[in-house]
């Protein structure tokens, strides 16, 4: 009898202990955006040296990103944006432009 609650009890442990390590994985995993914050300093750095036309969108990674030219408050200024498709987590960058309306 002490056996079969020792093995219950060992099964319930290594499935607690299973589940803790899959939601710290899941959880990893969504947050990284090194990816994608590397791939927006690059579309800066095109911006910047006249290589990206405005306006621009591509689906990179299961992400949508977009640069837009729009007017800020005293300049004009370019936004880039970056959604995730599945989670929606959005990050944005925005730059001085450079080109007037």
């Amino acid at each position: 009898m002490e056996t079969m609650v020792a093995t219950i009890l060992i099964v319930i442990i290594f499935m607690v202990a299973s589940l803790i390590m899959n939601s710290l994985m899941a959880a990893q995993v969504t947050a990284n955006t090194g990816n994608i914050s590397e791939r927006l300093h690059r579309l800066e750095y095109q911006y910047t040296h006249g290589l990206l036309q405005l306006p621009y969108q591509e689906d990179w990674n299961d992400w949508s990103i977009r640069a837009v030219l729009e007017k800020g408050v005293n300049v004009p200024v370019v936004r880039l944006e970056a959604t995730h498709k599945t989670s929606k987590k959005n990050l944005e960058s925005i730059l001085v432009a450079h080109d007037p309306f």
